[in-house]
């Protein structure tokens, strides 16, 4: 399995629009935050999580080349202003929608952004379609499990996801956008490899777990490695990672690890 950051800032990026603090100004390629998405390659079967703003130049620092299916965690626009980029996957794929899977509130959102997309096949050639599906508790494929439980954020509930890959039996739980992780969420990524945190900054926030909140959270999994993302201008990269228990660390934009 290989998990690629493409983005691990909060809704307003790092560095922020008018803002001249010392993580905006900073030189530290890690403190540079576009928004938070991510792409998993299991057993060659690539799947992405979420499409930020900055989805299309994400790709392309990236190479990423291929994309099977999307999943939408929730309907913000942080996660999924980036749909329309879509579209080229949708040509890779052979000029057909490709698969979104997503919650009822992620579905509106969807149809009410991009009616021209909702279609089997792109209005046109180069436009993006979408097949809208609602995600199911565990998704079986060929390559691997995809297992979804519901996150409180705020207004709405975001979709964390576990995915163990077939051949490798190697796990991944990814819970981004929530401010508690219930007991059921808790029992789903045990055993898992790797763990991915929402970490917004050291201050609570109503809809997003705190750095404190986060740290609580992994160490009730007790996973090998745990990385926050949705991280603001709050916090430098290299003084949090100082700060931070010996298996925690803050993940950064271009983050690969190959498990």
């Amino acid at each position: 399995m290989e998990i690629i950051f493409l983005g691990t800032g909060t809704s307003q990026g790092v560095p922020m629009i008018a803002c001249d603090c010392a993580v905006c100004r900073s030189t530290d390629a890690r403190n540079h935050r576009t928004r938070t998405s991510l792409h998993v390659v299991m057993d060659g079967l690539h799947v992405q999580v979420d499409a930020a703003p900055e989805f299309r130049l994400q790709c392309l620092r990236e190479n990423i080349t291929a994309m099977d299916l999307f999943i939408l965690t929730h309907g913000h626009a942080d996660h999924i202003a980036g749909m329309d980029d879509l579209r080229r996957f949708c040509e890779l794929l052979g000029d057909r929608a490709i698969s979104v899977y997503t919650t009822d509130e992620g579905m509106r959102r969807v149809q009410a952004m991009y009616p021209y997309a909702i279609a089997d096949r792109p209005v046109t050639k180069g436009y993006a379609a979408f097949k809208l599906i609602g995600m199911p508790e565990k998704l079986e494929l060929p390559q691997g499990t995809i297992a979804a439980t519901h996150l409180p954020h705020g207004a709405l509930t975001t979709l964390g996801l576990v995915f163990t890959e077939r051949s490798s039996g190697k796990k991944l739980a990814y819970y981004t956008d929530c401010k508690q992780v219930p007991p059921a969420a808790v029992a789903l990524a045990q055993g898992a490899d790797i763990v991915v945190l929402d970490g917004l900054r050291a201050q609570p926030h109503p809809s997003h777990l705190s750095i404190s909140e986060a740290i609580a959270v992994a160490q009730k999994i007790g996973a090998p490695q745990t990385w926050l993302i949705h991280l603001t201008h709050s916090s430098d990269h290299a003084a949090l990672a100082a700060t931070l228990p010996p298996t925690i660390f803050p993940a950064y934009d271009g983050l690969r690890i190959n498990l």
